[in-house]
């Protein structure tokens, strides 16, 4: 047993959330067939990478995000398409790695920044704070320490018998408080929070907590600090579960229903829906004219009719079908829809 233990205080809080994830975890399994499409999985990873890059600052959209994986040109920095990039290969290696090895966590850390930074791969030299705007909030140990406390850490790793859910948790902010490398740490914690848990339950590989990160980044970074204030990784941990378990709520209730839709979709259907994705509600004639169709029986056939009876679109004025001011729109279930085309 390693002789080093983070310092925890195991709460109600984070025994409750263990079992609400524990459920869901169980629920998508029970439906594990029908959803681990590679369309949904791809989906899922673009929605991760995205939204970790995004913590960072970067500004490229899921579209864009979407489009530079399929190698198309994109309009954006050549930094933020070279972290897209990197992000998605160093993801994808991701069942090559053992959580606990050093050697492997060197080689996320060159992938993930290569051409990025030139120490890539390598424990930082240098001394480094942590600022929010002009603020310090934390002063990460000095440079040499760092291969001691890693070490530490992934010896502890290899053998802790806490609940993996914990152990990603507690594992995620001793990272973060060491943080080793002169870049990219924030992302480097994020997947191998993600590697940890993919380990104990492979459905989690494809789960995209970094969404609910991004969209509670003020408390995300909040918490990071009331971890230091307390000198232990309790505050964070609780933080951490409760994302884990929205993201899995969100799962659970959207995505095998959406990826059995999805794979029922025609092209046609699938190119209306892009054509509305975004945009305001449109006439048949402007549809038409987006998508390049001259044939008005054959688009209500082909494209119109078969979106409506999914519930994928609707009418802006369903009381008056024929009304010659009639407008569709995207439904709900049909934007989740679009987005998974989209990423295809």
């Amino acid at each position: 047993m390693s002789c080093y233990q983070p310092p925890l205080t195991l709460t109600t809080k984070m025994l409750a959330l263990i079992a609400e994830i524990s459920e869901r975890i169980g629920q998508l399994s029970a439906v594990d067939d029908r959803r681990q499409t590679p369309q949904l999985r791809r989906g899922n990873r673009i929605r991760t990478i995205q939204a970790s890059l995004a913590i960072e600052n970067n500004t490229l959209s899921i579209e864009q995000v979407t489009a530079v994986l399929a190698g198309q040109r994109v309009l954006g920095l050549p930094r933020e398409i070279q972290e897209v990039r990197n992000a998605f290969n160093a993801y994808e290696a991701m069942p090559d790695w053992q959580p606990s090895s050093r050697v492997d966590l060197l080689r996320a850390h060159e992938l993930l920044m290569g051409g990025l930074i030139d120490d890539c791969g390598q424990f930082r030299r240098a001394g480094v704070g942590i600022y929010r705007g002009e603020k310090l909030v934390h002063m990460a140990p000095p440079p040499r320490r760092i291969t001691h406390l890693m070490d530490d850490l992934l010896e502890w790793l290899g053998v802790s018998d806490w609940h993996p859910l914990i152990i990603s948790c507690v594992f995620h902010y001793e990272f973060e408080f060491i943080h080793p490398f002169a870049d990219g740490n924030g992302r480097m914690g994020r997947l191998w929070q993600t590697l940890i848990l993919s380990r104990w339950r492979p459905v989690l590989a494809y789960l995209p907590v970094e969404a609910v990160i991004r969209e509670q980044q003020d408390t995300y970074y909040a918490a990071l600090s009331a971890a230091d204030q307390m000198a232990e990784s309790t505050p964070f941990v609780e933080f951490m579960l409760q994302a884990l378990s929205l993201a899995l709520d969100e799962a659970v209730r959207t995505e095998p229903v959406t990826d059995q839709v999805t794979d029922q979709v025609t092209d046609q259907v699938a190119k209306l829906l892009c054509a509305l994705c975004g945009s305001a509600p449109a006439k048949v004639n402007d549809l038409m004219g987006e998508l390049g169709l001259a044939h008005k029986a054959t688009f209500r056939a082909n494209y119109l009719k078969p979106a409506l009876v999914e519930g994928l679109i609707e009418m802006t004025d369903p009381d008056s079908p024929r009304s010659p001011v009639q407008r569709y729109r995207l439904t709900a279930q049909g934007e989740l829809v679009a987005a998974r085309c989209r990423s295809r």
